[in-house]
């Protein structure tokens, strides 16, 4: 055979073997999940949390539940004085997300950066409204309007506003921030205004994301009211103080079913509401 006519063999290609993470990437990742845990560990240590007796506590809580809270007093919540505080709750929620959704809308929009009136001044006091109202936690702003306005529905519902306008602030003002900004653009080559601009260039893109919002603030609004009444806002919460209080175990339950109860209603209509916004897309 000559060496014209000599086949010649190919050598098997080499597989390349996937990996997630290549170098220098798998040194942070490790890295990474090193520091995490020698935080953890850190941490229980520091705070000297006895990890033996997380083990028992299932058995420990199912035996004070069957002594102390066992069976509820379903009639105290069936009494009408406490439904008509179980409305005033609802009521106090509702205004709350609507008042905090009124503020929302002009405060998401001179917070937006692409769209704000003035990137110097007005953008920096819209954020730092946003930021104020979602630092201070709705149980703070209840005590502190209760010591100026003192015990009511009032408190709650201002507690309940700056609470909503805080958490629907921050999610609107992203959405216009994500706007497609052609249509915008367009309106003010025309020489459109701010409010025009606004209304007819953004409000279109954001309708639906601003209806999703509402419902999930008035969903997240009704699950605060029924904690603010503990520190005298009125409504549920104020029955379930009394009876804490007076070591009420048995109508303690019952409140604590009826306030978890109207929490699954709720959930239930904001998802069904939420659904039904989703279609309009």
């Amino acid at each position: 055979m000559n060496r014209d006519q000599t086949m010649t063999v190919d050598k098997p290609a080499l597989k390349r073997q996937w990996s997630r993470f290549k170098y220098p990437q798998s040194l942070y990742s490790y890295g990474a999940w090193l520091t995490a845990f020698t935080v953890i560990v850190f941490s229980i240590e520091y705070l000297d949390i006895p990890l033996g007796r997380l083990f028992g506590i299932l058995g420990r809580m199912g035996d004070v539940l069957a002594a102390r809270y066992y069976p509820p007093d379903i009639e105290y919540i069936m009494d009408r004085d406490y439904l008509g505080y179980v409305v005033e709750t609802i009521q106090m929620a509702y205004l709350g997300a609507l008042f905090g959704l009124i503020i929302t809308v002009p405060v998401a929009w001179f917070g937006s950066y692409n769209l704000t009136p003035s990137r110097r001044f007005v953008y920096p006091i819209a954020r730092l409204f946003s930021m104020s109202c979602r630092a201070v936690h709705e149980t703070i702003w209840t005590i502190l309007f209760v010591s100026i306005l003192g015990f009511g529905m009032l408190p709650g519902v201002l507690a309940l506003t700056l609470f909503s306008a805080g958490f629907a602030t921050k999610l609107l003002s992203e959405e216009i921030e994500s706007v497609n900004m052609g249509p915008a653009e367009a309106m003010r080559a025309t020489g459109a205004n701010l409010f025009q601009v606004m209304v007819f260039g953004v409000w279109p893109q954001i309708r639906v994301a601003f209806t999703g919002i509402a419902i999930y603030t008035w969903d997240v609004a009704f699950r605060a009211a029924t904690v603010v009444g503990f520190f005298g806002a009125g409504g549920m919460g104020w029955y379930l103080k009394r009876n804490v209080l007076q070591i009420e175990t048995e109508r303690v339950a019952a409140i604590i079913i009826s306030i978890i109860v109207l929490v699954i209603i709720s959930e239930v209509l904001s998802a069904w509401a939420r659904k039904t916004v989703m279609k309009m897309k």
